[in-house]
């Protein structure tokens, strides 16, 4: 069975101006398989928020091979790509990126919508979520009425809400307290197993990075693994 995410000798180089190209990452290898929680830690710059931009598909490596369930993701074109990740993969950012103008149960539904689903056929799904992270009666309230930890609950359901075999968090409670990071660290990690899907996310905080099954530590590009 091909590992949900699987990095094969993979590195990345951006081109500068004047300058020598900055390699954000250097022949990294791993294998993420289904039901599997990874915490990738390391400082600012380390590579962090390149190893997940690839992981999903939105850049492809200068060197080496990405994979998600098997499928090459630099042999398919952007359009591919777009559904692999549509299809596959549930982006947590730290900001949320709720839309303020729809309700808390539309922006669960926001990914149905742009794959085409029926309301119908989607809505169970996006309540039971949101009943799953106490948000069951909040369904019809405006976003702006929401604490920052019931924005990034939202955001995890929306993340969930089309079954994806590959989630990817980055600094999912970064714009938090602490003692909600935690509450929203746990819902993640949750449904995350009890949804079956792989899960790869960014942490500066050892606490976090310590409820993952496996901790892994990227300093200047290399990946570094117990």
């Amino acid at each position: 069975m091909d590992p949900v995410l699987e990095f094969r000798s993979v590195s990345k180089r951006y081109e500068q101006e004047g300058g020598e190209d900055l390699v954000a990452l250097r022949e990294v290898s791993f294998s993420v398989p289904e039901g599997r929680a990874i915490a990738i830690t390391g400082r600012s710059g380390s590579g962090k928020s390149t190893l997940l931009h690839l992981a999903a598909g939105i850049d492809v490596p200068t060197a080496g091979k990405v994979a998600i369930l098997g499928r090459d993701l630099s042999r398919l074109d952007e359009g591919e790509r777009t559904r692999v990740r549509r299809d596959s993969v549930g982006l947590v950012f730290q900001f949320f990126h709720l839309l303020s103008h729809l309700s808390v149960l539309d922006n669960v539904m926001l990914p149905a919508w742009i794959a085409g689903e029926r309301d119908r056929d989607a809505e169970p799904r996006a309540r039971e979520l949101l009943a799953r992270v106490g948000l069951g009666s909040r369904a019809s309230s405006p976003v702006p009425k929401l604490s920052g930890g019931e924005m990034q609950r939202v955001a995890i359901c929306r993340a969930l809400l089309r079954k994806p075999r590959l989630l990817l968090a980055d600094e999912p409670t970064g714009n938090l307290d602490d003692e909600n990071g935690r509450r929203v660290m746990d819902i993640l990690l949750r449904l995350g197993g009890e949804e079956g899907s792989a899960l790869v996310y960014v942490t500066h905080s050892p606490d976090l990075a310590s409820l993952a099954d496996e901790t892994w530590r990227l300093g200047s590009g290399v990946l570094d693994r117990p």
